[in-house]
């Protein structure tokens, strides 16, 4: 995402860290995987983001390489700061097992991660 900023030349675009141009099915993997692998979404969030897009990037044959990928980059980014309070110490441990074994735990109840309850 990119910001907006104006200035006396007009407005200026800042803060790119996360702008990118391209598929638009990286960045909807990023929601799924969120969903799938991490448990941030209930169904009925997921199920909604998915009707307003009107596409489930899942359902694309590349989504579990995406998804793999994006599992890597959201555990190395939380490695940084695994010396920060225990829960992120233990979060980084069920990424490291989901990463392993490709079974994601959410809220304490475990399921494969390309399964969609």
């Amino acid at each position: 995402m990119a910001n907006l900023m104006v200035a006396e030349g007009g407005p200026v675009l800042i803060d790119f860290e996360r702008f990118g141009w391209g598929q638009p099915e990286w960045d909807l993997a990023m929601t799924a995987t969120e969903y799938r692998t991490a448990g941030w979404w209930t169904d009925a969030q997921y199920r909604a983001f998915v009707d307003a897009y009107g596409f489930d990037v899942t359902d694309w044959s590349g989504f579990e390489v995406l998804r793999r990928v994006h599992e890597i980059r959201m555990t190395t980014w939380i490695m940084q700061n695994v010396h920060l309070p225990s829960e992120i110490a233990a979060e980084y441990e069920r990424r490291m097992i989901t990463l392993r074994t490709g079974v994601g735990g959410i809220g304490g109840r475990s399921r494969p991660c390309g399964s969609l309850e």
